[in-house]
């Protein structure tokens, strides 16, 4: 999906990768996935430039993903680098050791950012990063 790349960023195809594999899931699925996550995360996401990009997960009230904060707020704010995320993506990193070395902050139900592991799973074999 075009409308989540943002120039300069890898984890854009992640997020796309993402987003696409929700569009594949059965409306059982999707169900499913909503009701074991139950949240909204919003990625803050900065790149070697400093810049800031934002997307939003979606799985409390629809399977979407989309770019900018979330609507009307999220329930966790996961706030790491462009390279952190490739790095959880791909399973070299693992989200506590992440947040236990500095490299990912969070902002909210921190509870919830546990879940985040299983949902960039969903995505893993269709991103390329």
């Amino acid at each position: 999906m075009s409308d989540l790349k943002v120039d300069g960023f890898k984890a854009s195809a992640l997020i796309a990768g993402i987003s696409d594999s929700f569009a594949l899931l059965s409306d059982a699925e999707k169900q499913a996935q909503m009701k074991k996550v139950n949240g909204i995360f919003q990625l803050d996401v900065s790149n070697e430039a400093k810049e800031v990009a934002t997307w939003t997960i979606d799985l409390k009230k629809s399977a979407t993903v989309y770019k900018g904060p979330a609507k009307p707020k999220a329930d966790v704010t996961i706030i790491l680098s462009d390279d952190t995320l490739a790095d959880l993506a791909s399973g070299k990193l693992n989200g506590q050791k992440a947040f236990m070395t500095g490299k990912l902050k969070t902002k909210g139900n921190m509870m919830l950012a546990t879940k985040l592991d299983g949902v960039l799973k969903v995505a893993k074999p269709k991103a390329k990063l």
